[in-house]
């Protein structure tokens, strides 16, 4: 591939909302990523929810301890970090049927860690992770569609 390709090929990203492009031949591998804005994630406080029933009320008592956990929960969540998923595409959480998952609930992870594949227009992008830490969630199906700054996975920074 030769500069004058290279530099179409980072024209044509820079107009679109591609954020990543891998193209490889027989001379070599090339990878052009676009910059990432900063994304900064505000979490609104918790709602207060009213039960109403018509029932005779005789548990006052568990509603402390059901707004308990869910207060901890919410504690919980206030420190974890959403990776987005910066195109449009198909989500996936293997290299391919037959391997096995990039990563899982649980998993350790750190920057350059490879966590899913998106594929657009008959490109496979792997998504890397940026920071140190755990996976907590996975917000997505594995072979589903994904919008572009769709949250992907909840991590808890190491």
């Amino acid at each position: 591939m030769d500069l004058k390709q290279i530099h179409e090929l980072i024209k044509i990203v820079n107009k679109s909302n591609i954020g990543e492009i891998s193209i490889e031949d027989k001379d070599g591998k090339v990878t052009i990523k676009q910059k990432e804005e900063q994304i900064v994630t505000v979490a609104a406080p918790p709602q207060q929810v009213y039960n109403v029933s018509h029932q005779p009320q005789q548990a006052p008592a568990a509603a402390p301890s059901a707004a308990a956990p869910a207060a901890a929960s919410a504690a919980k969540t206030d420190n974890l970090i959403t990776v987005k998923s910066p195109m449009i595409g198909t989500f996936y959480r293997r290299q391919s049927p037959d391997k096995p998952l990039l990563v899982d609930i649980g998993a350790s992870i750190e920057p350059g860690k490879v966590l899913c594949i998106i594929e657009a227009m008959k490109l496979f992008n792997e998504i890397e992770a940026e920071i140190k830490g755990t996976i907590v969630k996975i917000l997505v199906e594995d072979n589903s569609p994904v919008e572009f700054d769709q949250p992907l996975f909840l991590v808890e920074p190491a």
